[in-house]
């Protein structure tokens, strides 16, 4: 089969790899739409030391079922693989798992690939009517789903439900979707990127600014920078709350003495539970996240280039989505 390999630090390579073959309790699927998440172009840098070349990436996946009983069948692939036994996994918060993997890192290969192999638990049946390029959208709407739950979870009931959120990529458009699905009518996303702010006043029906004024009750970090971090912890109300669900970078930013003294609340949010995959993919289904129109498709073998844009910062859409059989 045809995948795109991670070979070193801004490097990959589009070739021929072994075939993909299902596991025992596994389906064999063959993908036919996969997005670009931040933690392959993390990976694609060579930030991400657990995710080492060479190894295919890639985890948003959608595609048909190939074989066996459910032949046919097309689904999104949630790409956390748990133990189902653990105290995380049987209290709901699979994604805690001590045992947890996750496709695009070791040992488990990623979905820039023409073919994977998943458990059915792991796995969402789609409607017809439904483009796999918009089913393939589950997982990082799922990851700004469940940082949007738990941060108006957190939020006192006296306040205000009104939010800000930092970075308008895919996962910040997406945490602005949610939100509004939630009941959150007024959402502001800060986002510096001139065409890409653009396209999303134009093309996303959010409010995108340059910057944003004044004090927000729920504040969402969706880039995770020392200076993302500092704005949360500056804009955030005295008792609201900060979900924090960007890796950019690893320490600095908080202002851990405000955030004591105003009692706000801080959420470390890491993907999302199998509940929150199958509530994000059925949101999708009913159409609660809007059109979803905002994707780039491209074809998988010109993913490299895809990689290129992305870095120099030519993409206007928050996300593309590449086509392994295009």
């Amino acid at each position: 089969m045809k995948a795109l390999v991670y070979d070193g630090v801004e490097t990959l390579g589009y070739r021929d790899v072994p075939d993909s073959v299902a596991q025992d309790g596994e389906h064999l699927i063959k993908v036919e739409a996969v997005g670009i998440c931040g933690s392959d172009m993390h990976a694609y840098l060579g930030h991400d030391a657990r995710r080492p070349a060479p190894l295919i990436l890639g985890h948003e996946a959608a595609g048909v079922i190939v074989g066996g009983p459910l032949d046919g069948k097309r689904v999104t692939v949630n790409p956390l693989v748990t133990c189902g036994i653990c105290a995380a996994c049987t209290s709901g918060r699979e994604n805690l798992c001590g045992a947890r993997q996750i496709i695009s890192m070791p040992p488990r290969e990623g979905a820039f690939a023409q073919f994977i192999s998943m458990p059915e638990v792991n796995l969402v049946e789609v409607p017809e009517g439904v483009p796999m390029g918009k089913a393939a959208l589950a997982e990082p709407l799922a990851v700004s789903w469940h940082a949007a739950r738990l941060a108006l979870e957190a939020l006192h009931p006296a306040m205000e439900r009104r939010a800000l959120v930092i970075g308008g990529g895919a996962i910040g458009l997406a945490a602005a979707l949610a939100l509004k699905a939630m009941g959150v009518s007024d959402v502001v996303i800060s986002e510096p990127n001139d065409i890409r702010r653009q396209f999303l006043n134009d093309r996303c029906g959010v409010t995108a600014l340059t910057s944003a004024d004044g004090l927000f009750p729920v504040v969402i970090d969706a880039v995770g920078y020392t200076a993302t971090r500092a704005a949360a912890s500056e804009m955030a109300m005295p008792g609201g709350v900060i979900a924090h669900v960007g890796l950019g970078e690893d320490l600095g930013g908080l202002d851990i003495r405000r955030m004591t003294l105003q009692e706000i609340t801080f959420i470390g949010t890491y993907t999302y539970t199998m509940q929150d995959f199958r509530d994000t993919a059925q949101a999708i289904f009913d159409g609660r996240l809007g059109a979803l129109d905002w994707t780039e498709a491209r074809a998988l073998k010109d993913g490299f280039a895809a990689f290129q844009d992305l870095r120099q910062g030519k993409v206007a859409a928050p996300k593309i989505v590449l086509d392994p059989w295009g």
